[in-house]
């Protein structure tokens, strides 16, 4: 596929939907360069690449969706307040846009996908984008990935109905975890920043995501 983009997936299609996410509030200049620059049209099919451009989710396959652009931006940009990203974990690699979104703003990336087509998929994408710097493991999200924490932060993709403990301990002082939170229509985006003491729960805005479910899928 081509990576530069035409007609739909071009560069002015991509500048138009810069443009919509500064108008709903996204000020992050980094992350709206990143976004500029990576082709999202790379991790939808083929068919719908000409959708890849507008502000919407868009299916992946095995009932799995690619986020609208706004919902990446506003995470990644929450994300990235904390300060300095060393170490990321994201729980749900899924097509790997904002893995590849966040490989571009971190130092290093620990991705988990329980579902492996997904993930063999998210690989070779990742690779024609030469992001090297991003970590695989195709695992249950609600483990995380322990032996690499502590995170200076934690992105999850899929919606638990609270908010996994074990996440959390993963979760460096100073770091903050991004999730949406609850039952199908009443999902928040939730930030946690872990203090000294314990936590800080800042609810962000609604959102509609996926569940996150346990077990894995070869």
């Amino acid at each position: 596929m081509n990576l530069a983009g035409i007609g739909m997936t071009s560069q002015r299609t991509r500048d138009r939907l810069i443009q919509r996410l500064v108008e709903q509030g996204v000020g992050d200049l980094r992350v709206l360069d990143v976004m500029r620059k990576t082709p999202r049209h790379l991790f939808v099919d083929e068919a719908l690449s000409h959708r890849a451009y507008e502000d919407t989710a868009l299916p992946i396959g095995r009932n799995q969706t690619l986020s609208q652009p706004y919902i990446v931006a506003r995470m990644t940009e929450a994300l990235l307040q904390a300060g300095t990203v060393n170490k990321v974990l994201e729980v749900g690699t899924g097509s790997g846009y904002q893995t590849a979104v966040l490989a571009q703003l971190a130092g290093r990336v620990y991705t988990l996908e329980r579902i492996r087509s997904l993930q063999d998929r998210a690989r070779q994408r990742l690779r024609q984008l030469k992001l090297y710097n991003v970590m695989m493991r195709h695992a249950d999200g609600f483990s995380g990935w322990p032996e690499e924490g502590e995170y200076d932060g934690i992105l999850v993709t899929a919606a638990p109905a609270e908010i996994p403990q074990g996440l959390l301990r993963q979760l460096a002082v100073g770091g903050r975890m991004i999730i949406p939170v609850g039952p199908d229509g009443h999902q928040l985006l939730v930030c946690v920043t872990r203090k000294e003491a314990g936590y800080n729960e800042q609810v962000l805005e609604p959102v509609r995501f996926v569940p996150l479910l346990s077990g894995i899928i070869e």
